[in-house]
């Protein structure tokens, strides 16, 4: 016998002796989980209390001048090692020339097809090779080029996005591919409802000639009629120090991150940027009006119900986003239940005031059942009455924590805090704004809430936009007697 078969049963019964105390252990285990889930099995004859709002603790902005006079602000945010920088533009589709709506919108989108030394794939080969992220935006109120780079490459990044800011080429190639994308955009959207109905509905509140009646990317007749020299013109007129502000947020200290800004940007030379243009306000509503845009086929109806809302700069902000929030801005909100959740006419509904330097619209919306559409109708028109009547303590709780416990979330990237920081630019907020929001929030009172609607939410002044099949809509929409009812085609609603 040898030594390993002479201490073979030794070790048998070891593991044996093993096993048995691990089946032990997992029944005393066992019943110990057993216990502990039964100690802490949910009380669910009630929701849990809500804890308190997160706290919103935001570094302070540190604020500094480049030698030519450019703004930068900074915010140090350690936590991750990248940082964000934005060339924030005051200027914005709402300064477009008359004759040339979309002009900021594809001056914008054409700034890095091109610009230096490099074409538009260098210029992406370039940003890419860093790891970083280099995108153009225009809105209505203001433009922005946005960086997102890894800290240690900063210094590689940042002279493309200064070839980009400063020194666009505009090439004619790039600008022809852009227009014709756009057009042919322009022409899909007639064949779909959900597009039109915005569309109808802008032309339809401001007409025409407004800004605010035509989209941000203008109009096919307006972008077959730009040219290069439109877009340097432009440029060269609002892309200018005396109108820009650099927002850095990231893992960089303001006095590294000015000092490379310097090198790349302090030598920006320019004259003063041109007046912005006043968008004027919009003439109200007198009355009710429902237009029906035929799209024979559609297999739903889309519906636009409103009028000209607020400006961003209204005193008036903080009731209307609690009231907003009752409404139709939440998943939970009355239009939302009543529409998807109560009746099953639409898949979701949903209200907004589109805020700009100028009034934007205020709408509620939905895409509902074809056969459904005069039902659906009356439902928006009974919530749009009843948000007039005071509002319930326990609904206006929740709408305030809805917003308060979801405010700092706004705020997790350096790209949502440099976007929260450009707000504050755009639209001359004081720089304690977003400490002060969620007090703010929780001081608007059942009161303010029935004021605000007594004063933008007036349902018999509503313009109303359906955009579906005439055949099947229109005589249940004509029996609701909302008020006076007109078809129009797709051409005639969008005007071109």
């Amino acid at each position: 016998m040898t030594a390993a078969t002479r201490f073979l049963p030794a070790e048998a019964g070891s593991h044996r002796a093993k096993a048995a105390g691990v089946r032990l252990l997992a029944v005393l285990c066992g019943c110990l989980l057993v216990v502990t889930v039964a100690a802490q099995q949910p009380d669910r004859s009630r929701p849990p209390e809500l804890g308190p709002a997160p706290a919103l603790d935001l570094p302070a902005i540190q604020k500094r001048t480049l030698s030519n006079g450019l703004p930068v602000w900074v915010v140090e945010t350690h936590e991750v090692p990248v940082v964000q920088v934005n060339l924030v533009t005051l200027v914005g589709s709402g300064d477009d020339p008359a004759a040339r709506f979309g002009l900021a919108s594809l001056t914008a989108a054409m700034l890095d097809e091109g610009a230096g030394k490099r074409s538009a794939l260098e210029i992406a080969d370039a940003i890419e090779f860093v790891g970083a992220t280099l995108g153009t935006t225009s809105s209505f109120d203001a433009s922005a080029i946005r960086l997102n780079v890894p800290v240690e490459r900063l210094q590689d990044a940042l002279p493309v996005m200064a070839d980009v800011a400063l020194r666009p080429a505009f090439p004619e190639e790039e600008l022809n591919r852009l227009r014709q994308e756009r057009i042919t955009a322009l022409i899909q959207a007639r064949d779909e409802p959900e597009s039109i109905a915005p569309l109808a509905f802008s032309r339809l509140l401001y007409g025409p000639m407004h800004r605010y009646g035509t989209g941000a990317t203008g109009t096919q007749a307006t972008l077959k009629a730009m040219t290069t020299a439109d877009l340097e013109a432009f440029h060269a007129s609002y892309y200018q120090p005396a109108n820009s502000t650099l927002v850095v947020v990231g893992d960089v200290a303001a006095g590294a991150a000015t000092a490379l800004l310097e090198k790349q940007f302090g030598g920006w030379k320019g004259a003063a940027a041109a007046r912005r243009v006043t968008v004027p306000v919009a003439e109200q509503r007198p009355r009710g009006e429902i237009v029906i845009v035929d799209k024979p086929g559609a297999e739903q109806s889309q519906i636009r119900i409103g009028w000209v809302g607020v400006a961003r700069d209204t005193a008036d902000y903080f009731a209307l986003q609690v009231l907003n929030t009752i409404l139709g801005g939440s998943f939970t909100s009355r239009l939302n239940q009543n529409l998807r959740e109560r009746n099953g006419y639409a898949y979701g509904a949903g209200s907004r005031f589109d805020m700009r330097l100028a009034p934007g619209p205020f709408f509620a919306a939905a895409g509902v059942q074809t056969d459904k559409t005069a039902e659906a109708l009356r439902e928006f028109f009974n919530e749009l009455d009843a948000i007039g009547k005071p509002v319930p303590e326990d609904e206006l709780n929740k709408a305030r924590n809805y917003i308060v416990l979801g405010f700092p979330s706004e705020f997790e990237t350096t790209g949502d805090l440099s976007a929260r920081l450009e707000e504050l630019l755009v639209y001359k907020l004081p720089d304690n704004y977003f400490e002060q929001y969620v007090p703010r929030i929780r001081a608007v009172t059942s009161a303010d809430v029935q004021k605000a609607a007594a004063k933008y939410i007036q349902p018999s002044r509503f313009a109303v936009v359906v955009v579906g099949d005439r055949t099947t809509i229109e005589p249940g929409v004509r029996a609701l007697n909302l008020g006076p009812v007109r078809v129009a085609t797709v051409d005639e609603a969008l005007g071109e």
